[in-house]
């Protein structure tokens, strides 16, 4: 492209003999635009595909050159881009808190990434809950929450303190990695429950989660969690 440029510059910088107003030079000006349009495009495509290529989650493989995977992530990059915002309440919470809960995943072998399904489930909000009753950071089930070693009656709920919810989130999500030996199944399950994933990987066939067919909420899961971690690592 530069070389290009350059051979414009060249050619319109000198003066031309009255002979060069011919069509071989028009179609000379032409074939080099031509260039320089092409290789200005190719820029953008190389720059868009290193911008995919990267796109991590849990050091696991990601089908970066596929179109289907590129259109989720630009969906949920333009969904939560207001994040980017310094004054955004989540950007502040998340430097405040995910230093905290990284540390916690950590000791349990739990990779990073998984932080940012905090942010995804409740914004970092111990208040938030669901239609379903889910609530706290991690939006736990009071029956989830029991099981790993969480107090939730009518005193006391710690799914809203966030250092013992972490630990129960961490100690759940080992024992689904443990079951399914994959991170990113892991994440799904964290979102649609062990039972029904097995079964979806029983009837499907595939132990891939982008190529699994799931239902809306767990089949855009995964990547509203990369796309949190793009925004928050790159604003």
């Amino acid at each position: 492209m530069l070389l290009t440029v350059m051979l414009l510059s060249k050619l319109y910088s000198n003066p031309q003999p009255e002979s060069m107003t011919d069509p071989f030079r028009k179609a000379l000006d032409q074939s080099m635009m031509s260039q320089v349009i092409a290789a200005k495009e190719l820029s953008k495509k190389n720059s868009k595909d290193d911008f995919y290529s990267q796109i991590s989650f849990a050091n696991e493989t990601i089908p970066h050159e596929e179109s289907f995977f590129r259109k989720r992530i630009d969906k949920y990059l333009s969904k939560f881009a207001y994040i980017k915002k310094p004054s955004n309440q989540i950007h502040k919470k998340a430097d405040k808190l995910l230093p905290r809960i990284a540390k916690i995943l950590k000791s349990y072998g739990i990779p990073e990434d998984f932080k940012y399904i905090a942010v995804v489930e409740s914004s970092l909000s111990p208040s938030t809950t669901s239609h379903k009753g889910a609530g706290g950071y991690w939006q736990f089930m009071p029956a989830t929450a029991r099981l790993y070693g969480l107090r939730v009656d009518g005193t006391v709920d710690e799914r809203l303190d966030l250092v013992k919810s972490t630990h129960a989130a961490a100690k759940y999500l080992k024992s689904l990695h443990a079951e399914f030996g994959d991170w990113t199944l892991a994440a799904a399950a964290y979102n649609v429950g062990g039972g029904s994933l097995r079964a979806s990987l029983r009837r499907q066939k595939k132990d891939n989660y982008y190529e699994l067919k799931l239902n809306a909420e767990t089949a855009a899961y995964v990547y509203k969690i990369i796309s949190m971690k793009t925004i928050l690592e790159n604003s």
